[in-house]
């Protein structure tokens, strides 16, 4: 047994009840003995050195390989037990060191003139669709929903959130409409469905591209909505009058957030709004993505502090006309995928492996807890160059929600995915 893991455990765990049984077949219980159990088990010596060294990475990976197993409970129990003692304590010196390191090197990459967006995009969003289709909604929005009212389902959450958004951008027939990072392409469907306007859709990802494509075709909406692969940091068109950008911001990077809002300043029409949607943390200098998100999950991802925004938006010359922030709204949309991705277990291990299963398990149940234990959240930012382009109060926004779902009803289903 590597022996400073047992003492960094019960160090750790001083509420809740964690059974651990380790390489050597001894035993040990650890916490007050209240909620319900938690049994680990933690299969090798070696593993027990690397979570002993580097939870934040190892823990994952241990997970992924079969090394680290529940046996009371599941990975998200496990996770959310170790966050509610743990807060943001370090708990050796190694630790410390290799937190501060990674926080130096997130920075400097962030920083440095090369991108690597179309291949870290490709990472993620370029695996088998398949994969997507065994937990998204029917119109795969791979972004926060909005659970209002509380308590509706996934899909008819995924619904309101379009709604909401809709409603802030002030649409007109015939409005010429960006989003940066088009998904595929539900959003830009919706909004040329609901709202009469021309859409283009922009994306750094080959397989969604193709898909939103089919799909435009397929609702007989080509002649007004189009889809590109296009980064846009090189966009050159005629100012839009809106634009869009729903879980994009986060895979931009603190050094390059001066250059995203003037190129939004440039595409924006004078008398135009943009509503900008993302994650958001509490306060700024954690400076870094959880390391396992960024090996396995989202490579060159960072999650802003509203205060690492705000200059930016300033720099560039735009108005913030209104921020809203929804709490525990993605903790809920995350809780549907990891439940309906485990619920279909057998298919994802068909579609790669295991291991692969586990990672994403991992990812999803990693993600909720931190929306739940972590301060992260929403915001929902509406942006212009004109403080008249927007009314002077909110209403605007639910009579503008309320059109939307009165139209919703005539709208024709949507057709299941092909890929």
């Amino acid at each position: 047994m590597a022996s400073s893991l047992p003492n960094l455990v019960d160090k750790i765990v001083n509420t809740g009840t964690l059974k651990v049984k380790w390489a050597d077949g001894s035993e040990t219980t650890h916490g007050d003995g209240t909620g319900e159990r938690v049994s680990v088990e933690v299969t090798d010596a070696e593993a027990e050195k690397l979570l002993a060294s580097d939870p934040a990475l190892t823990l994952g990976e241990m997970y992924m390989q079969g090394r680290f197993k529940l046996h009371d409970g599941d990975i998200y129990d496990f996770l959310s037990l170790i966050r509610k003692n743990t807060l943001s304590t370090v708990f050796s010196p190694m630790m410390a060191v290799k937190l501060f390191w990674r926080i130096g090197l997130a920075q400097l990459q962030t920083r440095l003139p090369i991108n690597h967006n179309r291949k870290n995009v490709s990472h993620h969003y370029d695996l088998t669709p398949a994969l997507f289709n065994l937990f998204l909604d029917e119109d795969w929005q791979y972004s926060c929903a909005y659970f209002d009212p509380p308590g509706i389902s996934l899909d008819e959450a995924q619904l309101a959130k379009k709604r909401h958004i809709a409603g802030k951008l002030c649409l007109s027939e015939g409005q010429r409409v960006l989003e940066i990072g088009s998904g595929w392409g539900g959003m830009s469907l919706y909004l040329a469905e609901m709202a009469g306007v021309d859409m283009t859709g922009i994306t750094l990802s080959h397989e969604q591209l193709a898909i939103s494509a089919r799909r435009a075709e397929t609702r007989g909406l080509s002649d007004r909505v189009r889809f590109e692969l296009q980064d846009y940091r090189t966009m050159k068109a005629k100012p839009f009058d809106r634009i869009v950008s729903v879980g994009m911001f986060e895979h931009v990077g603190t050094g390059r957030y001066n250059n995203f809002f003037q190129k939004c300043f440039e595409l924006l029409d004078d008398d135009g709004v943009m509503v900008l949607h993302s994650i958001g943390r509490d306060v700024a200098g954690h400076n870094m993505t959880n390391p396992f998100i960024e090996k396995y999950i989202f490579p060159g991802g960072y999650i802003p502090a509203l205060s690492e925004v705000m200059p930016a938006v300033e720099k560039a010359g735009l108005l913030v006309r209104d921020i809203e922030i929804l709490q525990m709204h993605y903790a809920y949309t995350l809780r549907n995928w990891r439940n309906r991705f485990v619920a279909r277990k057998e298919e994802a291990i068909k579609l790669y492996d295991e291991q692969f299963f586990r990672m994403w398990e991992f990812y999803l149940a990693g993600s909720e807890m931190a929306f739940e234990w972590d301060k992260m959240f929403i915001f929902q930012m509406q942006l212009s160059k004109s403080q008249f382009a927007t009314p002077n109060n909110r209403r605007y926004m639910f009579e503008a929600e309320e059109k939307f779902r009165q139209k919703e009803a005539s709208r024709a289903p949507l057709e299941p995915l092909e890929f």
